[in-house]
């Protein structure tokens, strides 16, 4: 039997990922003029400033969008300069930049965040009007870019910025700091790290290097932040102290509500809120939002199982009616309890949009592009894509998905649980939850490590949650008596069982009280 990992050993596992990581701080994270075009676009905006015209700013739909929107308006607020802001209304508008965006805006120059890299339609618009197109965006590229008067992407094949994998916030702040170094001026940037900090994470950027750094850094801020829309969150939820995981599981998807269910403006609003007041009444909305996109997330769910064929290697399922606004949310929960790719769609009439989630090493963003010709548009990144296709063509979509997917290679399709070891419930205390903390925030390139324990006898199991879709454990091995939560449980058990688990361990806080929890990830075995 391999030994069981001590203390010690998991510090030292987890201190090995970060060896390589060149930007251990702040002061050390790649200047501005790395990226193509972003002088020439300061210039342009400068020039524009300078002749007291308004900027048009069009932003995205999702947290990534509404983050970037916010950070270049705060910027053109503290210049008092005009500005025109749309953020596309994701059930009138669709995705991203379009010619009628652009004649509603009326202004010389418009400037994308998080959006813009296929906007070809309205790139040739704006050519052909004499309007100035700045795209700042992060996603994928195509073969060949629209024909903007910069484009600043680090994903560009003759960028020369050193983390290309960053979100579209990033790019937009540092958009920011090039004009601030144009016009001379006394900005803090930093001040807007509490909210790259939620745009990272929520667009799950990979958590190493410059990323982490900014992660981290931003929430201490959070922690600090003035913010009104903060403040009202953490009295609305009783929260004394924001940690990494209120990101990915509060702050986020109540930012992101809004876009998926009704306009993302409301969140817009919300982050700029003035005064406590404001935020207040706005968080009220968005709450209500918020649980209106569980519901409708949870009935979307249990209707797209019936869907699933068994036999696929991608899942791809799709129904007229469905809420199109939660359909990648539920992609990613049927990727994850299926373990492989899943695409979701909602059909309107003879078209159809969709979401679509990769697991493992799939890069789904290619897997579709293999199958364009049957596809009216998409675009994305290797975790996760957009999609918009004909109705007639959805099956034959499914079919050459499918047959794409055989030529992979086997392991590109496995799902590596990041076991880090088996371990004795005895050290599971204070100071292992101390040494998992110093390593956080989890995410992509830095997963959150999982441990095993076998034999451990089920005492007691409760149903949470309003649907019952929960578990909460207790379970008794020869030395400890360990409390489990089992989220969206995909497998009963009973008391008396034995059985062997995939957890991690997280500090539960409950009036005062901390005590270490074991999340279950997977329940292996029974006897």
């Amino acid at each position: 039997m391999a030994r069981k990992l001590t203390k010690a050993a998991i510090a030292e596992i987890l201190a090995s990922r970060f060896e390589t990581d060149k930007c251990t701080k702040l002061s050390l994270i790649p200047p501005p003029h790395h990226f193509k075009d972003i002088q020439k676009a300061t210039k342009r905006i400068g020039a524009v400033i300078e002749s007291k015209k308004p900027i048009g700013i069009v932003g995205d739909y999702d947290v990534d969008g509404v983050v970037s929107s916010v950070i270049l308006s705060e910027f053109f607020d503290f210049l008092n300069i005009p500005y025109v802001l749309k953020i596309p209304n994701r059930f009138q508008d669709g995705y991203g930049l379009n010619p009628s965006i652009v004649k509603d805006l009326k202004t010389p120059l418009i400037i994308t965040v998080d959006n813009g890299i296929c906007a070809h339609e309205a790139a040739e618009y704006c050519n052909q009007n004499g309007i100035d197109l700045i795209i700042t965006d992060h996603h994928t590229p195509p073969e060949t870019l629209p024909q903007a008067f910069a484009i600043i992407n680090p994903k560009q094949e003759d960028c020369s910025f050193p983390n290309s994998e960053i979100c579209g916030a990033q790019v937009a702040w540092y958009l920011v700091a090039a004009l601030k170094e144009y016009f001379g001026v006394d900005y803090d940037l930093s001040k807007s790290l509490d909210l790259l900090a939620i745009a990272i994470m929520a667009d799950m950027m990979e958590l190493r290097d410059m990323n982490r750094i900014m992660v981290r850094s931003g929430i201490r801020l959070l922690n600090r932040s003035t913010r009104p829309a903060f403040n009202a969150i953490k009295t609305a939820y009783k929260k004394e102290v924001f940690e990494s995981d209120d990101i990915s599981f509060l702050i986020a998807p109540l930012i992101n509500s809004a876009g998926r269910m009704q306009d993302a403006h409301l969140s817009y609003e919300f982050l700029k809120s003035q005064n406590l007041k404001d935020a207040t009444n706005l968080l009220e909305s968005i709450i209500a939002l918020n649980n209106s996109r569980k519901e409708e997330e949870q009935a979307l769910f249990d209707e797209s199982l019936k869907e699933v064929g068994p036999e696929d290697d991608v899942i791809v399922v799709w129904r007229d009616g469905w809420h199109e606004g939660v359909v990648g949310i539920v992609a990613s929960r049927l990727a994850k309890r299926f373990e492989k790719p899943a695409i979701v769609f909602s059909v309107d009439k003879d078209k159809a949009k969709g979401s679509a989630r990769s697991v493992g090493q799939i890069d789904i963003l290619s897997l579709i592009a293999q199958n364009e010709d049957l596809l009216i548009g998409y675009g994305g990144h290797k975790g996760a894509a957009g999609i918009t296709i004909a109705l007639e063509n959805l099956p034959h979509f499914k079919k050459a998905l499918n047959l794409t997917c055989k030529t992979l290679n086997k392991s590109e399709m496995e799902i590596k649980d990041d076991i880090l070891g088996e371990i004795d419930p005895e050290i599971i205390d204070f100071e292992l939850l101390e040494i998992l903390e110093c390593f956080e925030p989890y995410g992509q390139k830095n997963p959150r490590p999982y441990f095993l324990i076998r034999d451990a006898e089920v005492k007691i199991t409760k149903p949470l949650g309003r649907e019952k879709t929960h578990l909460k454990i207790i379970l008794q091995t020869q030395t400890k008596t360990l409390e489990c939560l089992f989220f969206n449980f995909d497998k009963k058990v009973k008391n008396g069982d034995k059985i062997d688990i995939i957890f991690t361990v997280q500090k539960n806080a409950y009036r005062g009280l901390v005590t270490p929890q074991l999340i279950i990830k997977k329940i292996l075995s029974y006897k």
